[in-house]
């Protein structure tokens, strides 16, 4: 397999390089952690490690150091299609090279032939209420299918050490192969009366996933493609990211690990927040009986702030540009579909809203990020059932943080462990800096 033999090449040399920059420069300080930060939920300590990707301040997302727009024009294409193939993009994010056609087909092959979901998967799902959120449903999927793990059966049969990533590399392209499935069968199943379109092993992942929603258009493939592509991987201190990363650590297989990174994606403050722009969207346009003029949205814009509320969509922790995630996927709305109303709202509120926030000042990047337009571009297509959109983030969300917690074994990192102290040890501290 064309994976398995490029991680074997880089490991040595990766390997020898880690182990060079901890003893050689373990002692080097890479930040100082605050009492703010310590209560403040870690945010900005430097103490992950990733080579998967990077959010810059000034460019947005860097797949393994290439940026958005340059991965959507150099990873492989399928002729008459505008967005690359998902497989080159797994591809990159496990080996950091560019595939050419064959290496990225090489992994939608892979993926094709391992798109089979147990019996008793589905059996499981149908026998759940239909009510239960898609979320749920997904992650606990993914649960039970941990027992066909080849990690877990392979640890108990006294695998070496550092051999642990071969299995987790089996696994990951198992359960990468299976989700858009899962995923695909899921939304048939709470919105499509259960009614499953069975997955074609030789249509590419995009356009396999349109087929499976019951999406016939071309079209939408590529949005497949663009939507799993951007929302891949995000560094390593989101959510998600982080709780499958640390919960891999334990040595725990994948599935197990993406399941909790699944949970922590479902909560309002991360993958649910594609769900709510979009929803905002939608009430303002009833409000307004359509798009509002440009004022009209400006003072409901203050309305909404003055009254306490957010505006969903904007603002991003890192970034301090309009996020490139956002950006393409607007340019693609642009071009297939500028008379939708709920765009024109979108690009509306684009032309106000950060105006509006900048005014106010307390937003430190008023732009928007890639909720501010994701939910839309879903509800052009006919995918109008918010409640499914976090499922696709996590069927996406999983090619980054597998391809990380590959690597993670490949490289032994260790138990993930901080260290905690008393609310009276940080005073005591505070008192001793002379810090009143």
């Amino acid at each position: 397999m064309i994976l398995r033999e490029k991680i074997a090449d880089q490991l040595p040399a990766l390997r020898e390089r880690v182990k060079r920059l901890v003893e050689e420069h373990g002692h080097v300080k890479i930040g100082d952690v605050t009492v703010a930060q310590a209560y403040g939920g870690a945010r900005g300590v430097r103490m992950l490690v990733t080579d998967i990707s990077y959010v810059d301040p000034g460019e947005g997302i860097r797949f393994r150091g290439y940026t958005i727009p340059e991965v959507l024009d150099l990873l492989p294409k399928i002729d008459g299609h505008e967005i690359p193939m998902v497989g080159g993009l797994y591809y990159l994010l496990i080996t950091g090279e560019l595939p050419t056609y064959e290496q990225a087909l090489d992994v939608e092959k892979e993926w094709g032939q391992r798109g089979v979901i147990p019996g008793y998967v589905t059996d499981f799902l149908k026998a759940m209420p239909i009510d239960v959120h898609p979320m749920t449903l997904f992650s606990t999927a993914i649960l039970t299918m941990q027992r066909e793990s080849v990690f877990t059966k392979r640890y108990h049969e006294d695998l070496r050490k550092e051999d642990y990533w071969e299995p987790m590399l089996e696994d990951s392209l198992e359960l990468t192969a299976k989700l858009p499935i899962l995923a695909a069968y899921i939304y048939r199943l709470k919105y499509k009366g259960g009614e499953l379109i069975h997955p074609d092993p030789n249509l590419d992942i995009g356009s396999n996933f349109a087929r499976m929603l019951g999406v016939n258009n071309k079209e939408y493939a590529d949005l497949a493609r663009l939507y799993f592509i951007l929302h891949s991987d995000h560094e390593s201190g989101n959510v998600s990211a982080h709780a499958t990363h640390m919960v891999a650590s334990s040595l725990s297989d994948i599935y197990y690990a993406l399941s909790a990174g699944m949970n922590g994606l479902a909560g309002p403050l991360h993958g649910l927040a594609n769900q709510e722009a979009l929803k905002w969207l939608l009430c303002v346009y009833d409000l307004f009986n359509g798009v509002p003029s440009k004022e009209e949205l400006t003072d409901f814009a203050w309305e909404t702030l003055n009254s306490g509320k957010v505006i969903p969509g904007y603002g991003h922790a890192v970034l301090r540009i309009a996020d490139p995630r956002f950006t393409a996927q607007f340019k693609f709305a642009q071009e297939h579909f500028p008379e939708d109303e709920i765009f024109q709202l979108a690009s509306l509120v684009y032309d106000v809203i950060p105006q509006v926030l900048k005014a106010q000042g307390k937003a430190k990047n008023p732009a928007p990020n890639v909720d501010a337009i994701s939910g839309t571009l879903q509800h052009h297509y006919g995918v109008k059932e918010s409640g499914f959109y976090t499922v696709m983030f996590g069927v996406s969300r999983a090619l980054g943080v597998t391809a990380n917690a590959i690597w993670a074994r490949a490289l032994g990192q260790p138990l993930e462990r901080p260290k905690s102290l008393t609310t009276a040890m940080l005073e005591e501290i505070v008192a001793q800096k002379g810090d009143n």
